[in-house]
């Protein structure tokens, strides 16, 4: 599996994570859906491509500044919680 494919896959989840704790919501609402589209779109064309890193250290961010806020949002909340969802998962990602 490719790396992007990957950070597609964990992303998604932190986002279905964050919107079911904060939101209330057994499917995405609409709010996180739209941030989920927006961040699947910019890895779609990450200038890294597998190369890449972690967002949060990348010298070029794409993303603007509001989805930038509420992506950090997002993964620190659902960061450490999603361990317990998918840890080998999570535990690949660190390693990666």
């Amino acid at each position: 599996m490719r790396k992007i494919d990957r950070e597609k896959r964990i992303l998604t989840l932190m986002i279905k994570i964050y919107c079911r704790k904060k939101h209330c919501s057994q499917d995405l609402c609409e709010e996180c859906r739209a941030l989920l589209s927006y961040a699947l779109n910019r890895l779609d064309h990450c200038r890294y491509g597998d190369k890449k890193g972690f967002c949060n250290h990348c010298p070029s961010p794409c993303y603007n500044q509001a989805n930038q806020v509420k992506i950090r949002e997002v993964m620190g909340f659902s960061g450490s919680r999603l361990i317990f969802y998918h840890p080998v998962m999570v535990i690949r990602h660190l390693l990666s």
